[in-house]
């Protein structure tokens, strides 16, 4: 008997599905960047639903993001000239990796994170990332 080869998407895979399929679903700018967002949150040990959520919240996915900034990174005054350099560099300072903001962020969990990030002004705003990143993950 042959043996049978079953193709299984792998766990990055499925995850970037899951975040262009949210997107999608709603038309945000965001879509096409799951592999990205997926790919930079494994670089820098972010959870993979953290910068999709962030970028729900702050700009709509992506519609009403300010100079190609869709994670409102720097009060939004910070220009980027495209949405990759902006997941990259927003995912390289939460990941501590930035000698100038790592105060902040290095070893840090995503509660941390998003405390530093905008919780200590927007008291409920940890708690409306995290039910973006439960919706991502649902599909929903």
């Amino acid at each position: 008997m042959a043996q049978v080869e079953i193709s299984v998407p792998d766990e990055q895979a499925i995850r970037a599905q899951k975040i262009d399929a949210y997107f999608a679903k709603r038309n945000m700018p965001l879509q096409g960047y799951g592999a990205k967002l997926v790919k930079v949150a494994e670089e820098n040990n972010l959870d993979w639903r953290l910068l999709p959520a962030i970028g729900i919240k702050e700009s709509t996915g992506g519609k009403f993001a300010c100079y190609n900034n869709p994670f409102g990174w720097g009060s939004c005054k910070i220009k980027f000239k495209d949405f990759d350099t902006a997941i990259e560099t927003v995912a390289y300072n939460l990941g501590g990796n930035n000698p100038n903001t790592e105060r902040y962020y290095k070893d840090a969990t995503t509660t941390e994170i998003l405390h530093h990030y905008n919780n200590s002004v927007v008291p409920t705003y940890t708690k409306e990332i995290f039910a973006f990143m439960e919706l991502i993950e649902k599909g929903a």
